[in-house]
């Protein structure tokens, strides 16, 4: 596929001239994948963006122009399975370490998500990853190629967030001698920190930072270094949650949705022991990825969420009110969005889902 592409602007699919022409951005195409699933800026301005099957490129944010990274892990391909998101270590600039999360093959048809951290060289010609090492997995492994999560976040005090779906098996959500389901938190080499809410229960359980989450594939920190999740729910009641340290969020015990087969679950509000989203849709979503925006392009959002919308197509605009938030806006884009992030200079960076997936720049109208 074509990776330089020149910049134009975008007419956007499943939309109309006097919609497009209402929304107070507008979009420029930079380049397109296969597959995108994530994205990062680098501190030179540049970014660095996966592709499902296992490719890692560093992408120019003036022309889309594209080099691969070679050394990337191999990646188990198929499904919700492949080369998830990236993460640059806060000291980056300094050891020049950058952070995969990535579906891995078991044995015996098993799978799940991993986590490694990797040198990245930028030279030119030379771009590549050396010191590969695998600071986290899933446990346990189970059959399937659903409901990885495996999004990387850095707190402020250098802690890294990850994202950790219940692999479309339900009960390890609440599980407490495994990880999945969950939210974890580490040290930047994999180790636990020993103020981690379950840390004196050692193994697994020590990872753990909260429970009951379905399929996890946002989570960002607002101004206040409040951390906050998107996940997908089932048929019905995907959810925006305040993470809170040591709390359950209740799936599959409660959840505001259904069952694909059309079972029931009890809503929330039955059971107030578990935590309860601050927002949810039904219809669903399809959160795809989270970002809280505190640019200065956009003044009229700082502080707002923006949800990657999947099976939705759109990019859905979030206000907070204290522990609260609501839905404000919603902007129809035509085509599935994987990922969200702000740029250095404010911008909104888009990701398009699938084959062909635009890298898409949003700037004032």
């Amino acid at each position: 596929m074509n990776r330089l592409l020149v910049p134009v602007l975008l007419f956007f699919a499943g939309a109309c001239a006097s919609e497009v022409s209402d929304y107070p951005f507008t979009a420029e195409q930079l380049a397109s994948f296969d597959e995108p699933w994530a994205m990062a800026f680098l501190p030179d301005g540049r970014l660095l963006v996966t592709e499902k099957q296992g490719r890692l490129f560093v992408v120019s944010a003036d022309d889309g122009s594209s080099v691969p990274v070679r050394g990337v892990p191999a990646v188990d391909y198929g499904g919700q399975g492949g080369l998830g998101d990236v993460a640059l270590h806060p000291e980056f600039a300094e050891n020049g370490r950058i952070y995969l999360s990535y579906a891995e093959a078991g044995d015996k048809g098993t799978r799940g998500a991993a986590v490694a951290s990797a040198t990245l060289s930028l030279a030119a010609g030379s771009e590549a990853l050396s010191d590969v090492e695998v600071i986290w997995r899933q446990d346990p492994k189970v059959s399937g190629r659903g409901h990885y999560g495996h999004r990387l976040l850095f707190s402020d005090d250098g802690y890294l967030f990850i994202s950790s779906g219940e692999r479309q098996k339900f009960d390890p959500a609440q599980d407490m001698d495994g990880n999945l389901g969950k939210i974890v938190r580490l040290h930047d080499d994999g180790t636990v920190p020993d103020d981690n809410p379950f840390a004196g229960r050692g193994g697994v359980t020590a990872q753990i930072w909260s429970l009951g989450h379905r399929n996890p594939l946002g989570i960002a920190f607002d101004a206040d270094g409040q951390l906050w999740n998107i996940e997908m729910g089932p048929r019905g009641g995907d959810e925006l949650n305040r993470v809170l340290r040591g709390r359950n969020y209740g799936y599959p015990v409660v959840s505001n949705g259904r069952h694909y087969d059309g079972r029931n679950i009890p809503d929330h509000d039955t059971r107030p022991e578990f935590e309860a989203p601050k927002a949810w849709w039904t219809p669903v979503i399809s959160p795809g990825g989270f970002m809280i925006y505190s640019g200065k392009l956009f003044p009229e959002w700082q502080g707002d969420g923006f949800i990657a919308g999947l099976s939705s197509e759109a990019l859905i605009r979030v206000e907070f009110d204290g522990e609260n938030a609501r839905e404000a806006e919603r902007f129809d884009m035509g085509k599935r969005i994987r990922a969200v992030v702000e740029g250095p200079d404010g911008a909104i960076w888009l990701l398009e889902d699938k084959q062909g997936g635009r890298l898409l720049k949003l700037t004032p109208r």
